[in-house]
């Protein structure tokens, strides 16, 4: 493999590790950790096409980076407690100015308890919702300030900016770079699958833009999906968030037209759904629930589920995806879950039903605006015959919008339903 290839994959697979171990040794210092991992992919591209790749590219990179670190502080004359433990690191692996091409990493409980604190320090409540997500794709992930950036469709100094006011909020408040206490574990834990989500919720339908999905943000959560269950296998719901993922991701192909239009369920090509993605969810809700009573997630990827092995739209169990979403809304009410629970009532028991419960939300709040819901209530009244009520609900819909590919679909089911105005 060719060194820049090999440098390439090495920050891809090892760097997020590589960081959180870095992390640790700097005593938490997030920032000095992710400037000195720069530092030895500079370095790194300099000598690996001269010397050759390392037979363990990431314990070169550690070592490296830890040396860079070094030169940091002492040329910030921070010659404290942390450069001592370093120094002593150091001597540990070898006083060589050249990292040696057989360098070993850390054992593999260090490196899970490494990250673990990483994903904690960057998912910690103190900081804003934002920050938090942008630092864990950026950190767990791997991705640069630019990659993040696009990511996130923001320009790459508002993401500059505000991962630089996150790490300055992690070294002002003191963030402890650790594993939190069993007492607050699993409230944190919670925390953490919930910024998971938000991003592949975001990956899923974007919030604007002109796609309707973004790969690349649902790929990433999937990604940190399996390395949360990895760090926490006996995490009921951390399974429950994988299945969930990837369940939903499983139809991604289908839910688009060859130019970016949108397809509802009922119309997809199911063909083009992914079994692997499938299979492989059901095994984690499965493991999900061997572990523990069904969680919000495992919920949600059950109702999944019964999507995905529907063999048509008209097969689907309605009746007990209503019954799932009445038990989610049981364990974890919110205003959206009541939105899905009206439309799977719809599908069951029909249309008058369901707009009875969307009716009920009518003065939530937090639903002002919520194109699902209000998409929901156009196609309910289309459905029920109350074609007028539609086409003026379609279009408070479209209005609601900031996604073009949805506004697009939106228009779309207007001019069908229209049809029966004529």
């Amino acid at each position: 493999m060719r060194p820049r290839e090999a440098l390439d994959r090495a920050a891809r697979d090892d760097g997020p590790g590589v960081l959180a171990t870095l992390t640790r040794h700097l005593g938490g210092d997030l920032a000095l950790a992710e400037d000195a991992l720069q530092d030895a992919y500079a370095v790194a591209l300099a000598t690996w096409p001269r010397d050759g790749v390392p037979d363990v590219p990431a314990a070169w990179l550690t070592v490296t980076a830890r040396r860079r670190a070094i030169d940091r502080l002492r040329r910030t004359r921070a010659l404290d407690e942390r450069i001592r433990t370093l120094e002593a690191i150091a001597r540990r692996d070898g006083s060589a100015a050249t990292p040696p091409h057989h360098a070993a990493m850390d054992d593999d409980s260090s490196l899970t308890d490494d990250r673990l604190r990483l994903l904690f320090a960057c998912c910690h409540p103190s900081l804003s919702l934002p920050a938090r997500v942008a630092l864990t794709v950026k950190s767990l992930g791997g991705l640069s300030t630019a990659q993040t950036a696009r990511a996130f469709l923001v320009p790459e100094s508002t993401m500059a900016a505000r991962l630089m006011r996150a790490r300055r909020k992690i070294a002002t408040a003191g963030i402890p770079f650790r594993v939190p206490p069993d007492e607050l574990l699993d409230e944190r834990m919670r925390g953490v699958l919930a910024v998971v989500y938000l991003v592949f919720t975001e990956g899923h339908t974007a919030s604007d833009g002109v796609e309707l999905t973004r790969p690349d943000l649902c790929a990433e959560a999937i990604r940190l999906g399996r390395l949360l269950v990895q760090l926490m296998p006996d995490d009921a719901e951390a399974h429950g968030l994988l299945a969930l993922m990837l369940l939903t991701d499983a139809r991604r192909d289908a839910r688009t037209g060859p130019d970016g239009e949108m397809i509802d369920l009922a119309h997809q090509d199911r063909a083009l759904w992914d079994p692997e993605a499938i299979a492989e969810g059901s095994r984690a809700l499965e493991r999900s629930l061997r572990l523990d009573e069904p969680g919000p997630y495992a919920l949600q990827a059950g109702i999944a589920l019964c999507h995905d092995r529907a063999r048509s739209f008209g097969a689907t169990d309605w009746g007990w995806i209503a019954s799932l979403y009445g038990e989610l809304q049981r364990v974890a009410p919110t205003p959206v879950v009541a939105v899905n629970r009206a439309v799977a009532v719809s599908f069951a028991d029909g249309p008058e039903a369901g707009l009875a419960l969307l009716d009920a939300l009518a003065g939530e709040r937090a639903l002002r605006g919520y194109v699902p819901l209000l998409a929901a209530r156009a196609d309910l009244l289309r459905r029920a015959g109350r074609v007028e009520a539609a086409d003026a609900a379609y279009a408070q819909a479209i209005s609601c919008s900031a996604n073009v590919a949805q506004r697009a679909d939106l228009s779309r089911r207007r001019r069908r339903s229209r049809r029966g105005l004529g």
